[in-house]
């Protein structure tokens, strides 16, 4: 295999976090594309041992596949040269609607965007669900165990239990000797005295949350709701929901709603202790964990335990896509435009990237002509 060089690393990592709209399963479907079928970068196998790894420890998910790559393909400088290129674009971009809603008091409506591009990443993921499936689930046990965690999950079993239950109970079923011992990392809560919004105090506020959140955009809703609005009181209800509307309608990690907090908080500075706080942890954790990746392969039981967990996260990026098309496929446009982008992506392998801006641009049309 190719050495990547840290350039071609930097480039894919910003052009996805410059135009990835939709969350962490969508940006997971563009990694798969990127990697593993455009690039060649990683197996089916290594790409779904590396999502497993990242569903079990805190932080963006996304963002921990981007740095966990960076880390296969040029260890520790690919690592950091990944997750910052990830990371970089959606922050200069919230930043800026930061910028905006200060001094304007709101921010410019983006409805036609998503409008547009929903339908488009809806094909994206359910293209790289199929085409993961056949090595998560690779044997009787393992499709039933899927469709068991499809409905766990849909029914609101909580994600880290389907992803443990899913692992634990493909060990027992293997009936293997080997033991298995996990340590899963949580710092304890960051106390933060100070009542105004220091920049030390906003750090450490995010570096909290970046440490002990898992799960979706809406429980990152829940941390900042709780701890901004009220313990602390730096924000009120409103501002939050503009701050997490601003997660949802700009490209790269939700998390980067942390950056328009900070930006609200205390400016510039703000802005980057916010994104420093909550994205550090995802460095450390991938950092400590990645390593680890090869020896559970390599071990009977904890092999058996990350079957367990990919076939699960696949489960759980099914369940997000069925809840992402309700939200998509909205009228006879949107589902014209999701079946004109999947004809695209399957028959002509157009890039996941170029059928995202064109679903931007007939988002602007249909909306600007016809709504």
């Amino acid at each position: 295999m190719e050495r990547t060089s840290l350039t071609e690393l930097a480039l894919l990592f910003a052009r996805l976090g410059a135009t990835a709209f939709g969350g962490p399963a969508v940006h997971v479907a563009i990694m798969q594309e990127e990697v593993v079928v455009r690039r060649k970068w990683l197996t089916e196998e290594r790409f779904l041992d590396l999502l497993g790894a990242t569903n079990l420890i805190p932080g963006p998910n996304s963002t921990e596949m981007a740095i966990h790559i960076g880390f296969e393909r040029r260890r520790w400088a690919g690592l950091l040269v990944a997750g910052v290129a990830f990371i970089a674009p959606a922050m200069l971009i919230t930043a800026a609607l930061g910028w905006v809603y200060v001094r304007y008091g709101t921010v410019p409506s983006a409805r036609w965007l998503l409008y547009g591009v929903k339908p488009v990443i809806l094909g994206v993921v359910v293209q790289a669900i199929w085409a993961l499936a056949p090595k998560a689930a690779k044997t009787g046990w393992l499709r039933v165990l899927g469709v068991v965690a499809v409905v766990a999950y849909a029914l609101g079993v909580h994600e880290l239990a389907v992803l443990f239950g899913a692992g634990v109970l493909t060990m027992i079923a293997g009936r293997r000797s080997e033991g298995l011992s996990a340590f899963a990392p949580v710092l304890p809560g960051l106390a933060v005295g100070a009542l105004a919004p220091s920049l030390s105090s906003i750090f450490l506020v995010f570096l909290k949350i970046g440490s002990v959140l898992f799960g979706s955009g809406y429980v990152l809703l829940a941390f900042l709701r709780s701890d901004l609005v009220l313990r602390l009181h730096w924000l009120t209800e409103a501002q939050l929901l503009d701050a997490v509307a601003v997660g949802q309608i700009t490209p790269g990690p939700v998390f980067t709603t942390a950056t328009f907090v900070g930006w609200l908080l205390a400016g510039w500075r703000g802005a980057l202790v916010s994104t420093l706080g909550i994205f550090l942890p995802a460095f450390v954790f991938v950092a400590l964990s990645g390593p680890l990746v090869p020896r559970l392969r390599r071990s009977p039981a904890a092999s058996a335990f990350l079957d367990g967990v990919n076939v699960a996260s696949l489960a759980l990026m099914a369940v997000v896509t069925a809840q992402l098309a309700r939200a998509a496929l909205v009228d006879r446009w949107t589902i014209a435009l999701g079946l004109v982008a999947a004809a695209l992506l399957v028959r002509f392998k157009v890039g996941a990237t170029t059928l995202i801006a064109l679903g931007a641009g007939v988002g602007f049309v249909v909306h600007r002509l016809l709504l």
